[in-house]
């Protein structure tokens, strides 16, 4: 199968959009959740914040490490929705496609937003 231009945006916003839903998005915690300790410490404003650290061991340390690192998710990512349009393209397109749509819309949120609090 031959990648053009268009498939290979299309899959690169796909995969930048699972990434970020995985790594940072508020719907996922649950699979971050058991990767992660929380700690809470206060800021020099007294406000309390929120770390995120993996936990210890093998596994789930592994698994923390993995998830805390968007650059090494991506690579997973984008390797998942790659082989996932290779070996399915007629149930992969369409979900692709949706990724693609959410990760523009994500980033001109991101740049929307930039700008109405300058």
């Amino acid at each position: 199968m031959k990648i053009t231009l268009i498939n290979l945006i299309i899959l690169s916003l796909a995969s930048f959009r699972l990434t970020r839903l995985i790594v940072f998005d508020k719907i996922t915690e649950f699979i971050r959740e058991p990767f992660f300790d929380e700690v809470q410490e206060e800021n020099s404003e007294g406000q309390m914040e929120i770390y995120y650290l993996p936990k210890q061991g093998r596994i789930k340390g592994f698994f923390g490490e993995l998830l805390s690192c968007y650059w090494c998710t991506g690579i997973w990512c984008a390797t998942v929705i790659v082989v996932f349009y290779y070996l399915f393209p007629g149930c992969a397109a369409p979900i692709c496609l949706i990724l693609a749509v959410s990760g523009i819309a994500s980033i001109l949120e991101t740049i929307v937003q930039y700008y109405v609090e300058k």
